[in-house]
């Protein structure tokens, strides 16, 4: 779906930023300060599994319905010019690892 399989899908966290990969067609890098929250969350089977959109705000990058985390954004953008998007839940193997990853960075400064 989209060539979104292990080496095409993958989270990166550096100091500054926040960068998601899913296939070819989601790359989005969100600066920290713009991230509100990070916790872990269930996805349910009826929500499906590649990228979706409940156009609603949930940008979903689901490769499992294991493992799923939510990163909260402070303000709401349009992802593809068309989705509206302040919630993006994203599968990883390790999220209890990224949660910790991104509890441990300093507090990011706004603007």
């Amino acid at each position: 779906m989209g060539g979104a399989c292990g080496d095409k899908s993958h989270v990166d966290v550096t100091g500054s930023e926040i960068c998601f990969r899913f296939g070819f067609w989601f790359s989005r890098c969100v600066p920290r300060a713009d991230i509100k929250a990070v916790f872990a969350r269930s996805w349910p089977l009826w929500y499906g599994i590649g990228w979706r959109s409940n156009l609603r705000g949930v940008i979903g990058l689901i490769g499992s319905y294991e493992g799923v985390v939510e990163v909260r954004l402070k303000s709401r953008r349009l992802v593809w010019g068309v989705f509206p998007c302040d919630r993006i839940a994203v599968s990883l193997e390790d999220p209890e690892g990224f949660i910790a990853a991104i509890a441990s960075l300093p507090p990011a400064k706004s603007g």
